[in-house]
């Protein structure tokens, strides 16, 4: 559910704007603006939960057109404080604050209505936003799309061991015995909260190991995404996953496709690999078909981490909703 990387059809470009939303608890959400200032507002929409902003994101849209706005969710990227510091209060870190986030951002900037961009679990709070804020939102393009139900988070860290055993046996085995038949995730978010740092560190190199091999299969990409995170970003990309996929990320079971009718009105692009073993197509399919206005394309030569198929899937769908 961590969002695939397509390579970018732009050279590389710094913010001409930076700084750090400052929140009503406390956190420092860190964001940066690139482009053109007077361009169309995207906002990229991060995955993990907890993965922070990628830089190659800045890339992404024409710069001559768009003004590309990018943002740390909180707890991760440059954001403040980090979840790698277990002082961090996570009972601060919900879909609700990251909601409220994105408004402030949005009031902060002087922006009227903004086209998403979000990936895997940036699909999820990009949908959330949009159905939330449907008058703030110009159109939506969501790649490895996931709206985050209890029967999508029990595929990715459960049902997908069916293809993966070995691995799949070393996740489960990563936590106590008492709840390796149980609540796998929740079970890894009360490690990632162990006061001591090594039972912290290697809970969250198991974690980033079923995600990997989880990914194995894909013929694109890195061999090792997760795995391959510093440490202190490995930490807390999966203290967040598991606080939020433990929870359901606090939304009603289902609500996202139940509710898609709010976002009738709004371009969508949905774009899903065939081969993405960690969030099957039928999450996208099934939206495509709630949403009205939204068009599905599936990627046969894909999976979660993307195929030069899916990026130009990607463009074409910025190059359409780009202004003229």
């Amino acid at each position: 559910m961590k969002g695939s990387q397509p390579m970018a059809p732009y050279p590389p470009i710094e913010p001409y704007d930076h700084g750090l939303l400052t929140t009503d608890d406390g956190n420092l959400v860190h964001w940066e603006v690139c482009g053109n200032p007077d361009g169309k507002p995207a906002l990229v929409v991060h995955g993990g939960p907890g993965s922070g902003s990628s830089t190659g994101r800045r890339s992404s849209f024409d710069p001559e057109r768009y003004r590309i706005i990018l943002f740390d969710q909180r707890g991760c990227g440059r954001s403040t404080p980090h979840a790698s510091d277990p002082a961090a209060d996570m009972n601060l870190n919900t879909t609700e604050h990251l909601l409220a986030d994105m408004e402030r951002l949005r009031e902060h900037l002087g922006i009227e209505r903004w086209l998403l961009f979000g990936s895997s679990w940036g699909s999820t709070l990009s949908l959330a936003y949009a159905e939330r804020h449907p008058e703030r939102v110009s159109e939506i393009v969501l790649v490895a799309v996931t709206t985050s139900r209890r029967t999508e988070i029990d595929w990715l860290y459960r049902g997908a061991g069916r293809f993966f055993p070995e691995a799949f046996e070393r996740f489960r085995d990563g936590v106590a015995a008492a709840d390796r038949d149980g609540d796998l995730v929740g079970a890894y978010a009360r490690l990632m909260n162990h006061p001591d740092l090594d039972v912290r560190a290697k809970a969250a190199v198991e974690w980033c190991a079923w995600e990997d091999a989880v990914l194995s299969a894909e013929p694109q990409g890195a061999a090792n995404p997760y795995g391959d995170r510093p440490p202190l970003a490995m930490l807390a990309f999966v203290r967040i996953c598991a606080h939020y996929f433990a929870h359901g990320a606090w939304l009603d079971d289902g609500q996202l496709i139940r509710d898609s009718g709010r976002l009738a009105g709004i371009p969508g692009v949905l774009i899903h690999g065939r081969l993405d073993m960690s969030g099957p197509p039928d999450t996208a399919w099934e939206l495509s078909r709630a949403w009205p206005g939204a068009e599905l394309k599936v990627i046969d030569d894909s999976g979660h981490k993307g195929s030069a198929t899916m990026s130009a899937a990607v463009y074409e769908a910025f190059e359409r909703f780009a202004p003229r």
